[in-house]
């Protein structure tokens, strides 16, 4: 993989809202409709940092019955997308066993994972509230951020986010030596940051 792209992998619960937001992320169209799921992978072109960059988006939803496959996308991935729906407790309960399985899969505390409470357009329908995602997030050590498919809101956002915490997460593996040997200070900082 040249430096300029980066793979991303969506997962979450089901319903949650994985394809539809991939699909406004790389389409900017808003899928009201299952059955009008991509075909598992797709590509947009984002600029990072002032320089232009590929994001393979892989999506879960299109993997679910196919274990090889979804375990081959895992390992090739570089970022993970985890949602769960705001109006949905269930898909919130179940974020932290996804993102103990793609640590565990990548062999890796330090992969990085961004959270995302999808759906924001139902407030009404609310059963998370925002802060319940921020403090989950900070507990696993992850980024956060609410976003819609449907209204569009903080989906570029969350996948430039991503890029961004990949790309940081390339320089600081090629600084890492360096860091080590050079730093004083022993105690655990937490990563969460609210994109």
């Amino acid at each position: 993989m040249t430096q300029n792209n980066y793979r991303v992998f969506i997962s979450g619960g089901l319903g949650v809202g994985k394809t539809a937001l991939a699909h406004r992320f790389t389409k900017n169209l808003f899928l009201c409709d299952r059955a009008s799921e991509i075909d598992g992978s797709d590509e947009k072109q984002i600029v990072i940092e002032g320089e232009t960059c590929n994001l393979d988006v892989l999506d879960t939803a299109v993997y679910q019955e196919f274990s090889a496959m979804r375990y081959s996308c895992i390992i090739s991935a570089e970022g993970f997308l985890v949602l769960y729906s705001i109006d949905s407790r269930k898909s919130f309960d179940e974020v932290s066993g996804y993102c103990e399985y793609l640590r565990d899969l990548k062999e890796s505390d330090g992969i990085p994972i961004v959270i995302v409470g999808n759906k924001s357009d139902l407030e009404n329908d609310r059963k998370v509230s925002q802060c319940e995602g921020i403090e989950l997030a900070e507990s696993l050590n992850c980024s956060f951020i609410e976003t819609s498919a449907k209204n569009n809101l903080n989906v570029e956002q969350a996948f430039s986010g991503l890029a961004r915490i990949i790309n940081k997460s390339r320089s600081d593996n090629l600084n890492y030596n360096l860091d080590n040997t050079f730093s004083n200070n022993n105690h655990k900082r937490s990563r969460c940051e609210i994109l």
